[in-house]
């Protein structure tokens, strides 16, 4: 075998060798390629996914402004029904002093 020989046979061993390589890889990106209707799928589960999640937030921030609201309302009843049973307590203690005081008048 001559040098030129040598030279030809490497050179078609690796002619063979690149043009199978690129052959698989065409192959591979053949069979692996996305289909442009499951991007498009992707793309809107994607968007809806979005929209799920604003939605979400926005139930989020309303149900923590109606709590806010709840509690201070639930904080302002309180307070008038301390005010109220103070006012009782005090008309009870009243009643009280003037059922002694009438008691005191009658018997004396």
């Amino acid at each position: 075998m001559t040098r030129i020989d040598f030279i030809l046979t490497t050179a078609v061993i690796l002619f063979v060798a690149f043009s199978m390589g690129w052959f698989a890889n065409w192959l591979v990106h053949r069979f692996t390629r996305v289909a442009q209707a499951d991007v498009d799928q992707l793309e809107r589960m994607s968007q809806e996914l979005h929209e799920a999640e604003e939605t979400r937030d926005q139930a989020i921030t309303y149900l923590q402004q109606r709590e806010a609201e709840l509690t201070n309302q639930l904080t302002q009843t309180e307070a008038e029904l301390r005010a109220a049973m103070d006012g009782l307590r005090d008309a009870r203690q009243e009643a009280e002093e003037m059922r002694a005081h009438l008691e005191r008048m009658n018997a004396g």
